[in-house]
């Protein structure tokens, strides 16, 4: 199974579409109000047992977890993955292109670093640059921070910096495969506009990305870089090139979740703090850190404490190789009020942080009835795997000894459970990530062999991309197909779609193109392809209709109507080419294609 497979396996549709608007069950289905545009009557449907998402209204477009997460959040398929990767416990693995030699990648260094100072330039002498200068001294921020962390500001322009860099000598090309702007089927446009930009450096004070914040209430809030061949996301911790000599010094370094986190804390001279970037903190993190210390406290709320302590508290210490602890913050606070307003309180909850192990424990028990047998078994069931997921065998019996006092069962009890026994190495299965099986496992739920087919025959024949023109991006359900189309039909040729393609797709692109096809007729099995694609699509769209239809008095005559006709020709469509067929030499004597 791929890692692609194995994230939307893990994965439900309904959490996370329940997570940008409310949701309440309508038949089979889940409908809401649509989290892309506004609207009085939802239109808005999530489909758990296909595991997608399609929305009736102004949006008229629909798809898998990863296109909901993409259209919402603003973000590049491999950025989507990792985003719920790191939220399904699914380990997504640094994808190196060996191709991209050591020059190429000095030029989108260089090409970030001209950008860096550009976007610094604006914030700091624009007459544009004033409403991003008035954000900055509302959130009391130094002009020292300013220039130590070098902010900027992008021009709420298309193409200024685009004009801006290609004027420095510059590709389109470079630039965007450093993240700098955005390419689409009608061009291409600078990717930060109108935000205050903060440049993302590696240990070595490389810029390798951007993170961009809105002025205004408008969405998404933050938008980062995509993955490139010098960003790598889940192995970049902000403010580590600042912070590394501070932490080295101290034998201590805290890990908060914002940018603006870790400059109020540089500011009042705790420099041994870095930020996550807003996501779950990643093993890669946890080992860059391990380079400078040992010693780690996470700076989290109490529910964000909950999620790292009981799914991810003890991954940590098992590289650390000691035990992991957490800052417990007030409520409805983050680190830059803490420290704005009192820099004692935040040292105190830095230097009383309790232990993440003990943190799981008592998140866990609380609220447990230990006079019952029901809650006992719901207090091993959760923390056993944890604790027997610790390599380190004293910490292990330290913290079997605690819950075995807690619920007062004796600890060789525990031991002789099976139910709950150790699941190995590394990081412990949590109930939270516990797979459900829906209809079926593994690749079966989730490929498409026509999109796959479709896909294969354009691949390993890129000269039938004129004749794919009928085949449109939405009519691959799954995105991972559609970002290799996308890919394909805007590049030159093959090794170039796949040089445009996140890392972690270059696994199935490779699959695809490995597919053992028949070498005759290839351009009528290309066009049986495309119609029995655009065939499922309306068929979908009807099934879908008529849930619409269920939930309420909608009048969708006119829709109904012409979704009717489209499958009208569909069927013209088959049987023309069923024709054909039949009148065709297909031993393989005549040309492909042809």
């Amino acid at each position: 199974m791929s890692v692609i497979d194995d994230v939307k396996q893990r994965t439900d549709i309904g959490d996370i579409a329940g997570q940008y608007t409310q949701l309440t069950k309508a038949g089979r289905y889940l409908k809401g109000l649509c989290p892309f545009h506004s609207e009085k009557h939802g239109s808005f449907f999530v489909y758990p047992e296909q595991q997608s998402w399609h929305c009736f209204g102004a949006c008229n477009t629909g798809g898998d977890v990863f296109s909901l997460i993409m259209k919402k959040e603003g973000i590049a398929f491999g950025e989507a993955l990792r985003l719920l990767g790191e939220r399904a416990g699914v380990v997504i693995p640094s994808m190196v292109r060996p191709e991209v030699d050591r020059e190429a990648n000095e030029r989108l260094y260089q090409a970030n670093e001209a950008a860096s100072l550009y976007f610094h330039h604006l914030l700091i002498n624009s007459p544009a640059g004033e409403r991003a200068r008035s954000y900055i001294t509302r959130r009391g921020l130094s002009e020292k921070s300013v220039a130590d962390f070098q902010l900027g500001y992008c021009l709420n322009s298309w193409d200024s910096l685009k004009k801006y860099l290609m004027g420095k000598g510059y590709s389109e090309a470079e630039l965007a495969e450093a993240g700098l702007i955005s390419v689409t089927d009608t061009g291409s446009y600078d990717r930060f506009r109108n935000r205050l930009v903060f440049p993302i450096k590696d240990a070595r004070g490389r810029t390798t990305g951007f993170g961009a914040r809105v002025l205004d209430d408008s969405l998404p809030k933050y938008l980062n870089s995509p993955e490139t061949p010098v960003f790598d996301k889940s192995g970049t911790l902000y403010g580590l090139n600042l912070a590394r000599e501070a932490i080295r010094r101290g034998d201590q370094a805290v890990i908060v979740e914002g940018y603006l986190d870790v400059i109020t804390a540089h500011q009042h001279g705790f420099t041994n703090v870095v930020a996550s970037m807003g996501t779950s903190t990643t093993d890669k993190q946890v080992s860059a850190i391990k380079r400078l210390t040992k010693n780690l406290v996470f700076a989290l709320d109490a529910d964000a404490a909950g999620e790292e302590a009981t799914t991810r508290a003890v991954g940590y210490e098992n590289i650390l190789g000691t035990e992991v602890r957490v800052a417990l913050l007030p409520q409805g606070k983050d680190p830059d009020d803490v420290i704005r307003e009192s820099p004692e309180t935040w040292q105190r909850l830095v230097e009383e942080a309790e232990p993440m192990m003990d943190y799981s424990l008592r998140f866990v028990t609380a609220g447990l009835d230990f006079s019952t047998a029901r809650d006992k078994s719901v207090a091993v069931e959760r923390l056993l795997p944890l604790i027997n997921g610790l390599e380190n065998i004293v910490r292990q019996d330290h913290y079997k000894q605690l819950l075995s006092k807690r619920l007062g069962i004796a600890t060789h009890k525990l031991d002789e459970s099976k139910t709950f026994s150790r699941p190995g190495k590394g990081r412990p299965k949590t109930a939270a990530m516990e797979i459900e099986t829906r209809t079926a496992t593994g690749r079966e739920l989730f490929s498409s062999p026509v999109e796959e087919y479709c896909l294969a025959l354009l691949l390993k024949h890129p000269e039938l991309k004129a004749e794919a023109v009928e085949l449109l991006p939405d009519y691959f359900e799954n995105s991972e197909n559609r970002e290799i189309y996308n890919a394909f039909m805007l590049a030159e040729d093959t090794s170039s779609a796949r040089k445009g393609l996140d890392g972690t797709v270059w696994e199935l692109f490779d699959r695809l193109l490995k597919k053992e096809l028949p070498s005759n007729i290839i351009g009528q099995r290309l066009y049986s392809c495309i119609v029995r694609l655009k065939e499922k699509h309306l068929r979908s769209l009807v099934v879908r209709r008529e849930a619409l239809l269920a939930s309420e008095a909608t009048k969708g005559e006119e829709q109904d109507v012409d979704l009717g006709r489209q499958l009208r020709e569909v069927f013209i469509q088959k049987s023309s080419w069923g024709q054909k067929l039949k009148r065709r030499d297909i031993d393989g004597s005549r040309k492909p294609g042809k």
